[in-house]
């Protein structure tokens, strides 16, 4: 009995899955990037007619804080749809779901969670 391949690459009905999942995540990630921009530009436009008063006030830094977090998070969001892409060019180059530290395909499951991973498990835990 000859011995079974392992598999090597996904196959293009895979891929499909995976390419529609990825473009699913990155309009909602795009979307959300967008809100948190608008969100950040109107806390800008506001609060000038107060600069001149020389006091501040405990909402004058809470809304510090949340214009950070909301930068935070902005930043976050860019880096994450950055790597979706990518994930997308890896799809249409034939490279998607192949841990580029092992050369294994990196099981479904993983993927699925995390869609625009190059690295299987093993190779993330031997980091």
């Amino acid at each position: 009995m000859p011995a079974i391949e392992p598999q090597l690459r996904y196959s293009e009905e895979e891929l499909t899955e995976f390419e529609s999942l990825i473009s699913e995540k990155l309009a909602n990630a795009k979307k959300e990037l967008a809100y948190i921009r608008e969100s950040l530009s109107r806390k800008n436009d506001q609060g000038t007619d107060l600069t001149g008063s020389g006091y501040l006030s405990l909402e004058d830094g809470a809304e510090t804080a949340e214009k950070e977090h909301l930068n935070q998070m902005a930043s976050r969001l860019q880096k994450f749809t950055g790597q979706l892409e990518l994930a997308q060019i890896r799809i249409k180059n034939g490279t998607y779901g192949v841990c580029i530290e092992t050369g294994k395909l990196i099981p479904k499951e993983r993927l699925r969670a995390v869609p625009h991973t190059q690295h299987s498990i093993e190779a993330k835990l031997a980091k």
